[in-house]
């Protein structure tokens, strides 16, 4: 009975032990992310980007810079903010606590774009004049006109792709004109004096003649 006792004593002490080991592994990761202020004082840095390097798990520092994560003794942290320059630390694996403080100083990532000078117009009115006084040259007229062709218009519409927008829109007139006139019969243009009209001009100006040669 004693030896039972022992065992089961010993086996809960070894549990016991590889739990404290096992939780000794990870600490609270706490603190905040300031920056230099207008003032050059101290600021808050709310915001910013902190993750465990290596792995997903990550969170961001709140509106007063604070921030907390559950991180492993010797994982790597990084600070990271549009910017601003990124930083890493290193949680010492020599630590004896499970909590852990840490406060990051992010300094302004300096950008040098390049130079853009903009001559503005004085106003919208002499804009419009400097505009329709533009020499547009021939060749840009003729090309232009030349791209805007029935034929070419024509093939355009026959071969350019209907995108998601224009082919809902055919198809819900579509059933739009077919539940206008459920129950009867829809309007014949034989019947259509306007119709007609048309057709004799068409057929005058000999449109229905073949072009083949």
């Amino acid at each position: 009975m004693r030896r039972i006792s022992l065992i089961v004593f010993l086996s809960l002490f070894l549990i016991h032990l590889s739990a404290q080991e096992q939780e000794s592994k990870y600490v609270q990761f706490s603190g905040k992310t300031v920056t230099e202020g207008v003032d050059g004082e101290i600021a808050n840095l709310p915001y910013v980007t902190i993750g465990i390097v290596g792995t997903s798990r990550g969170t961001y520092s709140e509106v007063d810079g604070f921030f907390t994560i559950v991180a492993a003794k010797g994982d790597t942290i990084s600070f990271s903010r549009v910017g601003y320059e990124d930083a890493r630390i290193v949680v010492p694996d020599t630590l004896s606590s499970v909590f852990y403080s840490w406060i990051q100083i992010l300094t302004q990532d300096n950008v040098l774009l390049p130079e853009a000078v903009i001559y503005p117009w004085p106003d919208k009115e002499y804009y419009k004049i400097e505009f329709l006084a533009l020499d547009i040259s021939n060749d840009l007229e003729s090309r232009a006109r030349e791209n805007i062709t029935e034929e070419i218009m024509s093939e355009l519409r026959e071969t350019l792709p209907r995108d998601g927008g224009e082919a809902f829109d055919v198809e819900f007139r579509r059933n739009l004109n077919d539940y206008k006139y459920t129950g009867q019969l829809k309007p014949q243009n034989i019947f259509n004096p306007v119709a007609w009209a048309q057709f004799i001009k068409a057929w005058k100006r000999g449109d229905f003649k073949s072009k083949k040669k």
